[in-house]
């Protein structure tokens, strides 16, 4: 098993979610989304991917957004639900999973804006500084996981 294999694994065990014979349900998330929004498609992808139930709500994602708690600053073209969490944007499967691990005291994790090379926003080899930001549950945040600029050479 390589490394990265091992690592989904351990993260899903955290999670609770069981990988083999008698596994546990996968966790279930909705999301709410643009229905021509082809990069929020790619993100569910990802999140299906990495052993996520996702079911998908084609009406857009403000409502949603607001009634979760995330503040419109920290806005993204999709909004999801998992776990009691929100999750906004294009958060990466493994930050998703480390949340439902750790179950923080928090509203959820957020992904401002829409950086390239975040899950859905792939280019290649290409990818922008982000932030993964935690939404406490004051709408403060502070970062979850830092990503660094990479660039192809």
């Amino acid at each position: 098993m390589d490394r990265r294999t091992m690592l989904k694994a351990a993260l899903l065990a955290a999670a609770g979610v069981a990988t083999g014979a008698g596994a546990a349900p996968p966790p279930e998330m909705k999301v709410y989304k643009s229905p021509a929004c082809g990069c929020c498609t790619g993100w569910v992808a990802h999140m299906r991917e990495h052993g996520f139930k996702v079911t998908v709500e084609d009406v857009g994602n403000t409502a949603a957004r607001s009634l979760l708690g995330i503040p419109a600053k920290l806005g993204s073209c999709h909004t999801a639900e998992v776990g009691g969490y929100a999750i906004e944007g294009h958060v990466p499967a493994a930050d998703v999973l480390r949340l439902l691990a750790e179950r923080p005291r928090a509203r959820g994790l957020a992904v401002p804006g829409m950086p390239i090379g975040s899950p859905g926003m792939e280019d290649g080899n290409q990818r922008d500084a982000y932030d993964v930001l935690l939404v406490k549950l004051d709408g403060t945040t502070s970062v979850f996981k830092a990503y660094p600029a990479k660039r192809s050479a």
